[in-house]
């Protein structure tokens, strides 16, 4: 076996195919040191949980722990390879400072306590409230990374039992704008595309989603497709030179902020050149005129304007997918963290559906999800979304899940729209919200405006639950911690963008007192005594796959229908993709083949919203605009960003990941190859703004808005002028204070603003106004990877992180050029 540096190649050696070829197999394993697979006693199917892809993968065992990874060569997202998070991230796991019992806070501090004092602490909390307040008094926030079990267990609990409507999830951070641009224009949730869109595509558009850093293996299989005969065309929209853009055929680089204005400019080009499949548009659309009219106010010289692009490059994207054949488009968190983000998203679908690109092999759209099982949250209802893709504002769909559920209809809030998490936050601040139970997710590092956020979870009136398998940084603030089980040491099943469910199976056994959280609601749900209307226990389930049985007859009927899955089925080989039912025994590759849309009035998920506003439309307003269940094709204008740069604020800067990274770094801080390839933050930026600020590589600098400050080093990057980056990945649970900034602060977040899109309530972490300065010579380059987007222009190029000398046995099934070996 052939060993390979997978921090300095994420993507690994190319393995070139043509259109229409099935992609061929690679198989990727990393065992620990001294290891071969001959010394494996068990191999665990399970798949990935450190991006959203969803790669299918076993777990190693000896001895009872884990000692490594395999991809699986069977499974369709993947075929056997992983990416740098899949091959290191599993070492988290046996990390010596999971937490490993509960804890409780006496006289200001966190003490071990027992499940039992700690489940009572929180369970007498609970019905405290409910006896002084109500359910309203409770909020729930949970992760994107638990199992699909667990998500419609806590969704029956939060929602059918307790009765709040205060649930969301931190995928309102990375992908809430995902599904409320598939709702405004397909009226329900649900990615039209497939993974295998890529084996078909002659045009690729990538629309802020820097796919190489964030879905490694997927963009893996856009490299074997450019390494093959017949290539496809790249069109990039990111103001960074990523991989994605050095690999384009057209990369548009806009000002932050201004995704709406390009995407009618683009818009306006290809309506006037007559790319419009105007058959398909008749037929199963609705809201092409509004279009038309609306894009003609954006000629290509005035979007040129208001974007800094040339009009040569917006003119030649137009160009690429107006003659598209086969077009398959992707969108991410340069257009979801943005200004106008559901707006900018729906531009996209528009392009799809005038053009006619949906439901055929290699036409396809891809809202990406942000974290691996954020698809769960949106379908079971941890997100506050009624289960099963039900409409909030449907009074049937309310019955018929009462019904699932054999509880009074009342009993479920839908008097408004589910509050989102920004919402709940003002709720806590505000004292109306007074308990708070976090689940596996860090919101004292991930949401914006830090300062702001940690006074408002330090609140002694706030009673602060906080489910984790580390003392994070929000965990440090809790009245009560729970330990909790994570991948690879319980059972379930999650579902990635292209909508392929795969089955986890649990590998070992969890840490010290450690409890999986289905465990865990379970047992809330018990201790507080909620029944249904007959009386009996309203979670009827103990073990994962009686819950997921229970989640099928919740799904029967409805668009993400699970009926025909068993964990049987899932058992031994690749994914499914739902729907699978009677009608589709075997999944479903594509959704809205020949024009079919679950838009109806009677059975769509949502009825839109303002775009500008975010007003729900009512279901009147909805049936008289869409009576034939068609696409939506939903217009809109641009508009400034809120926060604009100024004097003082001379710069936009905008945050994001990095390959070797996810979220707060909880896990992939505590590889080590991957913390050594990304070890500290750092600020980028231009060379013409490097120049003009006196910086150089490596210089340390202050990066400044008008919430706070971040000192790091600096790397001269790609990055398009006038724009800082910073990589939103760096907390403080590994520097000497632990649980926030001494005097220097380190999270991106701490500059953020306190602003959310009116569509989704997605909050806005790029187009802040800030300022730079330098502070001082660095000792050396900046701590930033050199592989990726953060990679330094000419004439900046410190030596490369990361290299074999770092890693274990790492082997592939393919050859690997002796220089990386």
């Amino acid at each position: 076996m052939a060993r390979s540096d997978r921090i300095a190649e994420p993507w690994g050696t190319r393995t070139p195919y043509a259109p229409g070829e099935p992609w061929p197999t690679r198989v990727d394993t990393f065992l620990d040191e001294g290891l071969t697979e001959a010394d494996v006693d068990e191999w665990v199917q399970s798949a990935t949980i450190l991006h959203s892809n969803g790669d299918g993968l076993d777990i190693a065992v000896k001895d009872g722990r884990i000692v490594g990874v395999r991809g699986r060569a069977v499974d369709r997202v993947n075929h056997g390879r992983l990416g740098p998070k899949d091959l290191y991230g599993w070492q988290a796991n046996s990390s010596p400072d999971r937490l490993t019992h509960p804890l409780v806070r006496k006289d200001g501090e966190l003490v071990r306590a027992t499940w039992e004092e700690a489940m009572g602490r929180v369970v007498g909390r609970t019905r405290e409230l409910l006896d002084e307040q109500g359910a309203s008094a409770i909020g729930f926030y949970t992760t994107g990374q638990l199992f699909l079990e667990e998500y419609y267990t806590l969704g029956i609990v939060a929602h059918g039992g307790l009765g709040t409507n205060h649930v969301d999830g931190n995928t309102r951070l990375c992908t809430a704008t995902a599904a409320a641009a598939l709702k405004e224009s397909f009226a329900c949730d649900g990615q039209p595309g497939s993974y295998t869109d890529v084996d078909h595509a002659d045009v690729i558009c990538l629309f802020g989603h820097n796919m190489a850093e964030t879905q490694t293996v997927l963009w893996t299989r856009v490299l074997d497709r450019l390494a093959g005969p017949n290539p496809p065309q790249i069109v990039c929209v990111d103001p960074r030179e990523t991989p994605v853009a050095r690999a384009a055929t057209v990369h548009l680089a806009p000002r932050p902020g201004t995704n709406v204005a390009l995407m009618n400019g683009l818009l306006h080009l290809v309506i006037a050149d007559d790319h419009v499949d105007h058959a398909y548009v008749d037929a199963h659309a609705v809201g092409f005129e509004e279009l038309r009219e609306r894009v003609a106010d954006y000629p290509p010289e005035k979007v040129a304007e208001i974007c800094d692009v040339p009009v040569e490059r917006l003119r030649e994207a137009a160009r690429v997918i107006g003659s598209a054949e086969r077009l398959l488009s992707t969108v991410l968190q340069g257009f979801y963290q943005s200004h106008q983000a559901t707006a900018a998203a729906v531009q996209v679908n528009n392009l799809h559906i005038v053009r006619g690109m949906l439901g055929r092999p290699g036409c396809g759209i891809l809202q990406m999800n942000g974290q691996p099982t954020a698809q769960n949250t949106r379908e079971a209802g941890a997100d506050g979304d009624l289960p099963g893709f039900r409409n909030w504002s449907n009074d049937a769909h309310v019955e018929d899940l009462a019904r699932v559920w054999n509880v009074d209809p009342m009993r479920i809030p839908h008097y408004s729209p589910p509050t989102h998490v920004m919402q709940m936050i003002r709720y806590v601040e505000d004292g109306s919200i007074r308990m708070l139970w976090v689940q596996g997710t860090n919101p004292a590092v991930s949401l914006p405006e830090l300062d702001r956020i940690r006074s408002v979870l330090s609140q002694e009136r706030l009673f602060l639950v906080v489910q984790d398998i580390f003392l994070s940084e929000t965990a440090q603030l809790a009245d009560v911690v729970l330990p909790a089980a994570t991948w690879g040491e319980k059972t379930g099943t999650f579902t990635n963008v292209d909508r392929t469910v795969h089955l986890s199976l649990k590998a070992v056994e969890p840490p010290g007192e450690a409890r999986p959280d289905l465990d865990i609601f379970v047992d809330f749900a018990h201790r507080l005594g909620l029944q249904d209307k007959d009386g009996q226990p309203l979670v009827k389930w103990s073990t994962p796959e009686e819950a997921f049985e229970a989640w099928k007859e919740c799904s029967r009927g409805r668009p993400c229908d699970y009926t025909g899955i068993t964990y049987d089925r899932l058992r031994g080989g690749s994914g499914i993709q739902w729907p699978c039912n009677d009608e589709n025994p075997d999944g479903t590759e594509r959704l809205y083949v020949d024009g079919k849309f679950w838009s109806a009035p009677g059975y769509c998920e949502s009825y839109g919203r303002d775009l500008v506003t975010g007003a729900p439309l009512e279901p009147t307003e909805y049936k008289a605009m869409n009576p034939d269940a068609k696409a939506v094709i939903k217009a809109a204008g641009y508009l400034p960003p809120h926060e604009p740069p100024s004097e003082e604020f001379p710069l936009q800067l905008i945050t994001g990941r990095t390959v070797y990274q996810f979220h707060t770094r909880t896990k992939t801080g505590r590889a080590p190859q991957l913390q050594a390839a990304a070890p500290e933050v750092w600020i980028e930026v231009s060379a013409e703004d490097a120049e003009r600020h006196g910086l150089a590589e490596g210089d340390v600098a202050e990066v400044r808005t008008r919430r706070g400050s971040v000192v790091a080093q600096v790397r001269v990057s790609g990055v398009r002028r006038g724009v800082v980056f910073l990589p939103f990945h760096y907390g403080y649970w590994d520097t000497p204070g632990g649980s926030g900034p001494d005097d220097v602060g380190r999270a991106a977040n701490e500059l953020t603003l306190t602003d959310w899109d009116p569509a989704s309530k997605q909050p806005i972490f790029k187009t802040a106004a800030a300022s730079l300065r330098r502070v001082g010579p660095g000792d050396g380059p900046a701590p930033a990877p050199t592989t990726t987007a953060s990679a330094p222009v000419t004439g900046h190029v410190p030596p490369t992180r990361g290299g074999p000398d770092a890693l274990a046995e790492e082997s592939f099934d393919v050859p690997v050029p002796e220089e990386v070996r």
